[in-house]
């Protein structure tokens, strides 16, 4: 069976599409090792059609080229756990979906190492009107704590920026 997100991050996603709705901005997801788990946060609320536009998940390396128009050549310097190709990836989304804010995510969720980057090294990416934003949390805990951690925290992130519109 399907399971909703849990309400406490309903609630946080919730606040995310208030803000938005607010400020009449659009939202699209990319994501990789969180494989849908944000955009069904943000879905899981009632009228977040209004706000978001549509997501992609690009587990694969090559396909955050291939969809999302992140560089090549940054993927394979870097790999595909950075926060420039976390950066690439929100920038991407708004592209492709035509959206005014684009949340990325990229990491490794475990049980393994993945191009030299330990369990919990994460990348969380937020671009929109004047921002673009990426926290590097370290997390801890097994793969679903490290995925469902990460929505979070970019959520959180998310509520927190974009509830205050730069005036300057």
């Amino acid at each position: 069976a399907m399971t909703a997100p849990e309400p406490e991050l309903t609630a946080i996603a919730a606040e995310v599409l208030g803000v938005c709705r607010k400020r009449g901005l659009t939202i699209g997801v990319a994501e990789s090792l969180t494989g849908g788990l944000l955009c069904a946060a943000l879905t899981a609320v009632p009228g977040a059609s209004s706000v978001v536009r549509g997501g992609v998940v690009a587990y694969a390396t090559d396909r955050k080229a291939a969809v999302l128009g992140v560089s090549e050549e940054l993927l394979e310097a870097r790999g595909a756990v950075d926060p420039d190709v976390a950066l690439a990836m929100a920038r991407g989304v708004c592209t492709v979906m035509g959206t005014d804010v684009g949340l990325a995510t990229t990491g490794v969720a475990g049980p393994d190492p993945q191009d030299g980057q330990p369990v919990g090294r994460v990348y969380l990416a937020l671009v929109g009107p004047e921002l673009h934003w990426v926290l590097n949390p370290d997390l801890n805990g097994d793969r679903d704590e490290i995925r469902e951690q990460s929505v979070r925290q970019l959520l959180e992130l998310a509520a927190e920026l974009l509830a205050t519109p730069v005036n300057r």
